[in-house]
């Protein structure tokens, strides 16, 4: 009897988004309401750790596994997923020192793990593990949906090889999830930002800051109001994340037990793995209040350990880690030949991204005009945790009913890397000053892309002139403090001398013509006459330009053929 006779329905097809990480994954559906809802597992977590351990054969997986890192690391399986689709001579098994250490068979990486309830352990392949993750979390999203998952959109960082991506989907379809797009961990932030309110998106250029726990990266967007995400730079640190902060903590509190107990608890195994745990969670209570306790019971030869760190204590033992994360911010700048200038948003995603010092350093090194995206510097921030899946849902909600070959035409290299314009361009009007232009079509703009400015003509015989320009950073000295009334002391003389030799600098952006493109002669022009200026430019690069008066018919136009892209596929 079939299941319309009982007057029961099959479950139906569901595509989620994933947020695969070395530390944490996360996932993500939109809800029947149309709005994107991050999705908590069995304990509630919605950052859930990925980690899998096994005790007497039964597998644990989040949390619960996590905490296993203490009595029974030699069968917890955690940090594999930078593994993924790599042969063993090419990872760095370092991360791995306090859970089960990856091993070499046949040139892959394996993990031996007691999986079953039999005393022999098992070697289990990086492959598999990932498909066992990748299936808890498809369990997962199935009970709180109530819907049968079967595929899904996953995040990926910049610099993913194909290999490794092949991998990752061979290891979500061997759990019954097919994947329909990998998404640039930097894109899906932006798409979670950019769904809120599509229709006040505008064009901007965006740094996208992945501070993760193992790892950091970031990236340079040029966004369009049209959806339209062109990356111009990326940049890459394998070695800083989280961890780097809480070593800063671990040490710290390892000293003071040191000091009080005369050892150290880093170096036995069990305490080391105590002392991260409680270490972890000391940071994330700071990003949320200005002091936290650090608790644990029988941290080294059956002592326990109780202390307490305030927020301005842990911001200047880890001074140096912030000043990395910030470095890093502007390499990635520079890399896209641009200045801080020219940044209209900064979006920090990731875990780390919660610790408050890091978005207050970034905003720092921005102008004010340059909006920091996180919790301690924009009243209304996303959770930086959940940019990665909550873009990867949005995505899995546009595309899941397309059929698998449009799906892969429209994902294609050649389809997905935009073209962008490297120079701005503008219009000059007759009594505008000669290096002075009016930006229609900003730098980095994605293409196809289609720019109109309207513009307060003067009276009587009037020439435009659209051209090419690039940017430039005008630096002037501010000019000095006057001095207030009143005598002061020597001392207060001498600081007073030093603070007037450094001088202030002020920068701000200006625009100089580098190349005419063409002119448009309007004649006898009436006092008050507005012109509209339209510039079309094609996904070949090639550029149309129509000039009238504002909302008159007809015109005068231009055409200008596409040049040859280069590499980067900008011109």
């Amino acid at each position: 009897m079939s299941d319309e006779t009982n007057g029961a329905t099959a479950p139906e097809n569901y595509a989620i988004g994933i947020s695969f990480g070395n530390s944490y994954s996360s996932i993500a559906h939109i809800s029947q309401e149309g709005k994107v809802e991050v999705i908590a597992n069995e304990e509630g977590d919605r950052q859930i750790p990925s980690i899998l351990s096994y005790v007497q054969g039964e597998e644990y997986h989040g949390t619960q596994a996590k905490a296993q890192l203490v009595r029974n690391a030699k069968n917890t399986v955690a940090f594999f997923k930078d593994y993924v689709g790599k042969s063993y001579n090419k990872i760095d098994p370092t991360p791995c020192q306090n859970s089960a250490h990856p091993v070499e068979k046949d040139g892959q990486v394996v993990f031996t793990v007691q999986d079953k309830e039999e005393d022999e352990p098992s070697n289990v392949s990086v492959s598999e593990i990932t498909t066992r993750h990748i299936r808890r979390l498809k369990n997962s999203a199935a009970d709180y949906t109530g819907k049968k998952i079967t595929s899904a959109v996953v995040t990926v960082p910049t610099d993913t090889t194909s290999e490794q991506k092949a991998a990752i989907a061979e290891a979500a379809k061997a759990a019954d999830v097919e994947v329909l797009q990998f998404i640039n961990e930097p894109v899906a932030a932006v798409l979670a930002y950019d769904s809120r309110a599509p229709e006040s998106v505008q064009d901007r250029v965006i740094v996208v800051a992945d501070l993760g726990g193992t790892r950091s990266d970031a990236a340079v967007i040029s966004c369009t109001g049209g959806g339209l995400y062109s990356i111009l730079a990326t940049t890459h640190d394998y070695d800083l994340g989280g961890k780097d902060l809480d070593q800063v903590l671990i040490d710290h509190f390892a000293k003071e037990f040191e000091k009080k107990h005369k050892t150290d608890p880093r170096k036995n195994d069990r305490s080391l793995a105590k002392l991260k745990l409680e270490s972890e969670a000391v940071k994330k209570a700071l990003s949320q209040s200005a002091q936290a306790t650090f608790s644990v019971e029988s941290l080294a030869d059956g002592v326990d350990f109780r202390s307490a760190v305030n927020r301005t204590r842990f911001q200047l033992l880890s001074v140096k880690v912030f000043q990395k994360f910030t470095r890093m911010i502007e390499e990635v700048v520079k890399k896209a030949d641009l200045d801080v200038l020219d940044i209209d948003e900064v979006v920090l995603s990731g875990g780390t991204s919660h610790v408050p010092k890091i978005a207050e350093n970034v905003q720092g090194i921005f102008p004010d005009n340059t909006k920091v995206l996180a919790p301690a510097t924009t009243t209304g921030s996303l959770n930086p945790s959940e940019l990665s899946a909550r873009g990867a849902a949005i995505q899995a909600s546009m595309i899941q009913e397309f059929d698998k070959e449009d799906i892969e035409q429209s994902t294609h290299e050649m389809v997905t890397v935009t073209p962008h314009t490297q120079k701005i361009i503008g219009v000059q009007i007759t009594g505008q000053p000669k290096d002075s232009v009016n930006i229609i079509v900003p730098a980095n703009t994605a293409v196809p892309a289609r720019k109109t400015k309207i513009i307060d003509a003067p009276e009587g015989d009037v020439l435009l002139q659209i051209s090419e320009g690039e940017r430039d950073i005008k630096v002037t000295k501010a000019e000095p403090t006057a001095k207030t009334n009143g005598t002061k002391d020597d001392e207060d003389d001498e600081d007073s001398d030093e603070d007037e030799d450094e001088e202030e600098e002020l920068r701000e952006k200006i625009y100089k013509v580098t190349k005419p493109l063409a002119e448009f002669q309007f004649t006898g022009l009436k006092k008050g006459t507005k012109l509209e200026v339209t510039i079309n430019i094609d996904s070949d690069l090639g550029v149309q330009i129509t000039a009238r008066e504002a909302k008159g018919r007809g015109g005068v136009r231009g055409t200008l053929a596409a040049p040859k892209p280069t590499e980067n596929g900008s011109t």
